[in-house]
């Protein structure tokens, strides 16, 4: 469904956010990858396969993701290297830069969810700036049905928007690219020049363990498996 700006309105805590431009809602894969041909964002590989240019970033880069740090997480996360804090402050003037960018951009959204279990699911709306990531968002979150999509409330929001360079020294980043998680927003901002997209995936997870460990009063750390010889 494609819809004009002017009737899409994101209101997230004290934020509001009107787009000028289109804003196409829950497109199936085969009109997201039209219109990532169309707009010269990728093409089709000889097997079907759409293929995209990675960008400047082709894996991880753990150096550039961040959690902000406040009343929920403060005492809950082992800060460091790994799991740097960041401003709640900073992080709000960032997010009303990322708004501003986009107010004329065409964007895509798509609204899904996470656990099967709807004891424990997490409702998410993705603000995509390209297809292709409105696609990635279609192919790893499961999917509401059209009943469910009537009455849809939005737990999380995920904004992805790599087109947008942050300034390290007026935004507080050490580069221009980054992700950051927000437990008190509920809010997952990821500006990334390229196309490594699980950090949506790897944040949202992240996510849905804090909060079941939560709610069972337990706490958690990454399981790794080790292969042994023999």
């Amino acid at each position: 469904m494609t819809t004009n700006g002017s009737n899409f309105t994101l209101d997230w805590g004290e934020f509001k956010f009107q787009p000028k431009a289109k804003v196409y809602r829950q497109l199936t894969p085969a009109e997201l990858v039209e219109e990532t041909i169309k707009r010269g964002e990728g093409v089709l590989a000889d097997t079907g396969a759409l293929m995209i240019d990675t960008g400047q970033f082709k894996g991880r880069a753990p150096k550039d993701k961040y959690t902000v740090k406040d009343h929920i997480t403060a005492d809950k996360i082992w800060w460091g290297e790994v799991n740097q804090p960041f401003d709640p402050v900073d992080f709000d003037r960032l997010l009303m830069k990322v708004f501003n960018y986009l107010e004329d951009k065409d964007l895509f959204v798509r609204d899904a969810y996470v656990c099967a279990d709807k004891n424990y699911r997490l409702n998410l709306r993705v603000i995509n700036e390209n297809p292709w990531g409105n696609l990635f968002a279609y192919n790893m979150f499961l999917r509401p049905t059209a009943e469910e999509l009537f009455n849809f409330s939005p737990d999380w929001l995920i904004i992805h928007a790599p087109g947008f360079k942050a300034n390290p020294q007026e935004d507080k980043t050490i580069r221009e690219n980054f992700a950051i998680l927000n437990f008190s927003r509920r809010n997952i901002a990821d500006w990334w020049d390229g196309i490594y997209r699980r950090n949506e995936k790897r944040h949202i997870y992240c996510t849905k363990f804090y909060f079941a460990c939560e709610l069972w009063g337990v706490s958690y750390a990454l399981l790794c498996q080790c292969r042994t010889k023999g």
